[in-house]
This record gives structure tokens, sequence and C-alpha cells, in this order.
């Protein structure tokens, strides 16, 4: 009987890859995962986060939404709902390339499709890879988990700021976000 070796995909693999429109798609330790389009609340909640971390960085071209970013360089490209880098990290990219390492801000918007393990798998590729902080938005217990890669972890609640890292001085209020 013949067998059929499997190996992972390459990420310049991945990038020859046809978009297929209905799904969005990561590379993940060289296996191609599809993940549903979100629903508009959840669209809602990335372009408010956006604005927020642009109007307190004084820059919007330092936070994209479903930004591609290189963890890994082999067989890992994954998609960060938000991303914050500074501009000359962003101007680095070639137009058809992806930010190499991890974006130094990740939000990730729970989704109901998101397994724990999931975002703790991206958490840790992430603080592992340059990523400052990683942020996990839970819509429905109206709070942000912050972590960073020296372990600490924090829970902001409604009636919290969030201190930015990035911004010196400036904050984001936890109810921003949600309202």
């Amino acid at each position: 009987m013949a067998s059929t070796t499997t190996r992972p995909m390459t990420v310049e693999e991945f990038a020859k890859l046809p978009e297929t429109g209905a799904y969005i798609c990561e590379l993940r330790k060289g296996e191609v995962v599809q993940m549903t389009r979100p629903v508009f609340g959840h669209v809602r909640v990335q372009h408010r986060i956006q604005r927020l971390l642009a109007e307190a960085a004084g820059d919007p071209d330092a936070v994209y939404i479903e930004a591609p970013f290189r963890p890994l360089p082999e067989y890992e490209l994954r998609v960060a709902d938000v991303a914050y880098a500074p501009q000359e990290r962003w101007n680095s990219i070639s137009s058809n390339g992806y930010l190499p390492g991890a974006p130094d801000l990740v939000v990730e918007v729970l989704s109901p499709s998101n397994t724990a393990a999931e975002m703790l798998e991206k958490e840790q590729i992430c603080l592992e890879n340059g990523c400052r902080e990683f942020w996990i938005v839970d819509q429905d217990r109206r709070q942000i988990k912050i972590s960073t890669p020296e372990g600490r972890v924090t829970i902001y609640k409604a009636g919290k700021t969030i201190p930015l890292f990035f911004a010196t001085g400036k904050t984001i209020a936890v109810d921003a976000i949600f309202s």
C-alpha cells in the first residue's frame, strides 16, 4: 500500500493560492486554516479600536484592520483583527509582502468560532515574536484582557481606562470601545 506524505505549506506557497472570497485564511504551522468572515458587530468594534488607537498614536497609518503578519518566517502567516506598529515598520513592507514578526500590538476581537486554545496559541506566538501587548476583546463580557511578554495579564472592564505603551500619557476608555 502506498502512503502519501504531506509537508507543511510555506508562506510563499500560501501566497500563490487563489483567493476564495468566502473565507479569510491563515497559515498556521504550515496548514491552511479557514476562518469565517466577521459579523457587523465584530467589524464595528474593530473600527472603533482602530480609530481610538490611531487618534492616540497621532498617526492614522500606524493602525490597521485585518493586518497580515509573519510571526515566524517559514510556516506562519497570521491576520490581526487590529494591529499597531510604528509607521516605519509598515513602510518597510513591499506592497505584496507581509509584516515580519508580530505587530507591536495585536488586538483580537472574540468571535463565536474562536476557541480558548486558538486564542492562547495566537497570544503566545505573537508575544514570543515581537508583540509588546496582546489584547483579547470580549464583547459579551465588555472587557479586554491584555497580556505582555513578561507574563503580566490585566483585565480592563467598564469604567476603566487602558494605558497605551506607545503613546505616553494617553489612554483608551473601555466604555469607548463598547459604546
